[in-house]
């Protein structure tokens, strides 16, 4: 296959990526607001008492975060790895912007947010709730900008999101982990030593790897890892390549690209927007004014705004001042300020973390939404009005544009 038309392709799986996203984004927006609407109604004690109700071993809403979304963070992964291998960070080059924004705008957060909580080693918990960026949010409002953002801009922030996810998938592997149990780990990692077998020897096709997976996550779930990392683990099994003598004109015919677009639609219309009318749901009653100016509240907002913001863009802005990279094709710096603005959306990552770091404290938990639905708010008003009124090109003194 020629390198232009495998170049093509990548670009065009990248903008399908984008479409989705953008629709789910806008989806999300209206879920959230539903969820909030259902808490502070009459509706409320049937809202909370469903997501209560036990089905089988779970309730319905662990149903949900734990199983639901392991399906979400397998579509992650499955992500992750073809952009890594195989797409818009398949190059060291391709990863350095995006890559080095991720990193600033994951480390900024959490340090504003500890400032805030320094003295409340409960909440200190909860440092990585505001370091997640949702790629659905973020897309859904820059699609309401149509061609007033360049495409590159738009991928920058995919690539970003990307990362991000990568960056929050080890957080929570490394820090939201306890009372582990020996031999369902072990049993995980004879599965997955059997996953990475069937990808060694060619296996092509999806049915044993996902009997697998369903075996892997009910391992993990019992390991006291949390059960969701069972899908990124899956994701990493799953081939990308096709086996010698497969027709190389289509690499999307790979196990890897079948599964990722028989999920992309069900993940996005179906599973993130369910988990987000289950979790989003706060209920006012109790809270007063006061509650927004709480340290644990403002941590998470104002990580959200700022820290994203500072992280972010300036991170982006050292590279390409140092020369290391550009700025997007066709984009300018005020541009670049107005996405980093919307990278404090931090919707459906920071509800997860949240609900893992205070998974006994409910009265915490609602606070922590509050923050999250007040921070993202801010966030992508500001980050939409930046972008509104930015010009879509410009340069920089002393640097050139992409």
């Amino acid at each position: 296959m020629s390198q232009t038309l495998r170049r093509g392709r990548i670009a065009s799986a990248m903008r399908r990526f984008i479409d989705n996203e953008a629709a789910s984004g806008l989806l999300l927006m209206g879920v959230a607001a539903l969820a909030i609407l259902t808490a502070n109604s009459p509706l409320a004690p049937a809202y909370f008492g469903a997501l209560h109700a036990y089905l089988g071993p779970l309730s319905l809403q662990h149903w949900i975060n734990d199983a639901l979304m392991a399906v979400f963070f397998l579509m992650v992964g499955l992500e992750i790895k073809r952009e890594m291998l195989d797409g818009q960070l398949s190059t060291w080059g391709r990863r350095l912007l995006p890559g080095a924004a991720a990193a600033g705008g994951m480390a900024a957060p959490a340090l504003i947010y500890i400032a805030f909580n320094a003295g409340d080693a409960a909440a200190l918990r909860g440092w990585a709730i505001p370091a997640a960026t949702d790629i659905a949010f973020a897309l859904g409002v820059l699609s309401l900008l149509g061609p007033r953002v360049p495409v590159s801009l738009k991928v920058f922030l995919a690539a970003l999101a990307i990362l991000d996810d990568l960056g929050a998938v080890v957080i929570i592997a490394l820090f939201y982990t306890s009372g582990l149990s020996l031999p369902a780990l072990g049993g995980a990692a004879a599965v997955l030593a059997l996953l990475f077998t069937l990808n060694r020897r060619g296996v092509q096709s999806l049915t044993p790897y996902l009997v697998l997976g369903f075996g892997l996550w009910v391992l993990v779930l019992q390991s006291g890892v949390h059960a969701t990392l069972a899908g990124v683990l899956l994701a990493l099994a799953i081939p990308i390549r096709l086996t010698p003598g497969a027709p190389e004109a289509s690499p999307e015919e790979s196990p890897l690209h079948r599964l990722e677009h028989a999920l992309h639609r069900p993940v996005s219309f179906v599973i993130v927007p369910v988990f987000g009318f289950a979790n989003a749901g706060v209920s006012f009653a109790g809270l007063g004014p006061g509650a927004l100016l709480e340290p644990l509240t403002l941590g998470v907002a104002a990580g959200l705004v700022l820290g994203k913001l500072a992280g972010v863009f300036g991170s982006a802005a050292l590279m390409i001042r140092l020369g290391a990279a550009q700025l997007p094709a066709g984009a300018s710096w005020g541009q670049l300020f107005g996405v980093a603005l919307l990278c404090g959306i931090g919707f459906t990552m920071s509800l997860f973390i949240g609900l893992l770091a205070f998974a006994e404290a409910a009265e915490m938990q609602e606070r922590v939404k509050l923050g999250i639905l007040a921070g993202s708010l801010v966030a992508g008003l500001a980050g939409y009005a930046v972008l509104r009124v930015a010009r879509r090109e410009g340069k920089a003194p002393g640097t050139k544009g992409a």
